[in-house]
């Protein structure tokens, strides 16, 4: 049994449409069904911002620069992308989510957790639920969605990846600790390429390996996520599903492995991150004020530039004319750019579901309801 588990645990669903913007462009475009598509992006700039299965068979991934995902997959089919589109998919599915729980934690558009400890409509498991969202999403979007069903938000996360796509996994309380011990280390939320190596280098690869480290090495060597990672290697998560998330940004950069030496070529990569972040508001259907521009220099010296409206940003148009407006305020740069990077701010909303959600914490748990 985890160390935080207790008679009545929470039930808790992490629900994650697979490849929802490509999926949604392929329902509704017959045309593009069976095919490797990318929306976002074009053959010759921008990034991809999803990419359908087909694709990521090539080894195609979200984030990736188009130019990059042409080359994996020649016959790669761009699509413009269609949030209005989205966000009405995004709508439909969150009206089921409401209809088994009131403590939904919306993550994005396409993704969220669910908290069902009570179990409002006498279904008599949190897998069964999960197995009746997943059907009526299907049925009335003629989407498919994986789930992970467990008793907190770090394993439930992780387990809805497991079978993807279409997918559910269980991971109850006894099973745990021995689900996270077998997780490869860059399964675990936060660890990237540069920490994985940092853990490689100390014999760290697995769930297990991550355990077996006193707490004491963890903070010298990974500081303020040192705690969290111990907790997490026990498959243990006190966070409670929160139907109000407080973001305050949304951003992107990127470090460039060439510095970047000319007006054009910063014009161009800006062009880039543009994509990569209006993307990523548009998935969180943010509204925000401020425009944030960060430059890296090749001495490593950084720099930041803002611009705030009265109210919130229209839309892309007015994001990059704010975003190029900033830019053009630090040219001519005096030496190569290695780093650039945007950010929105004074976010006003985050997702659409997020006004119907009042309740934050999550509800008395049942003991006899079971998972």
């Amino acid at each position: 049994m985890p160390e935080d588990s207790s008679e009545t645990p929470r039930k808790i669903i992490h629900i994650d449409m697979d490849a929802f913007f490509a999926s949604v462009e392929q329902r509704d475009n017959p045309a593009l069904r069976g095919k490797p598509i990318a929306v976002g992006g074009s053959a010759e700039r921008g990034v991809v911002a999803a990419a359908s299965y087909e694709a990521r068979v090539f080894g195609v991934r979200s984030a990736m620069p188009s130019v990059t995902a042409r080359r994996r997959c020649p016959q790669l089919i761009f699509v413009p992308p269609r949030f209005e589109a989205y966000r009405a998919v995004s709508r439909q599915i969150h009206d089921i989510f409401r209809r088994f729980t009131s403590v939904i934690e919306p993550l994005s558009l396409d993704e969220a957790y669910l908290d069902v400890s009570e179990d409002l409509q006498s279904v008599g498991s949190a897998t069964r639920i999960a197995q009746l969202i997943r059907q009526q999403i299907l049925e009335e979007t003629g989407l498919t969605a994986s789930a992970g069903v467990s008793y907190n938000k770090f394993i439930a996360k992780i387990a809805s990846d497991q079978n993807k796509p279409d997918g559910l996994c269980v991971v109850r309380p006894e099973q745990g600790p021995a689900f996270v011990a077998g997780l490869p280390i860059r399964r675990f939320h936060g660890v990237g390429p540069r920490t994985a190596e940092r853990m490689a280098r100390l014999g760290i690869h697995t769930g297990a390996d991550l355990r077996a480290q006193e707490l004491e090495l963890l903070r010298e060597h990974f500081g303020k996520s040192a705690d969290y990672l111990y907790r997490a290697s026990r498959g243990i998560d006190f966070r409670p599903v929160r139907s109000e998330r407080i973001r305050k940004s949304i951003g992107g950069e990127r470090t460039y492995r060439e510095d970047l030496l000319t007006d054009e070529a910063l014009r161009s990569a800006l062009t880039a991150i543009i994509d990569l972040v209006w993307e990523r508001i548009e998935r969180q259907a943010a509204r925000g004020r401020t425009v944030t521009l960060k430059l890296k220099y090749s001495d490593f010296h950084q720099i930041t530039r803002a611009r705030s409206l009265p109210g919130a940003i229209s839309g892309r148009g007015e994001f990059a004319r704010l975003a190029d407006e900033l830019l053009e305020g630090v040219l001519p740069v005096p030496r190569g750019v290695r780093l650039l990077g945007l950010t929105l701010s004074g976010l006003e909303a985050r997702t659409p579901s997020d006004a119907a959600q009042n309740v934050a914490e999550a509800p008395p748990r049942q003991a006899h309801f079971e998972f």
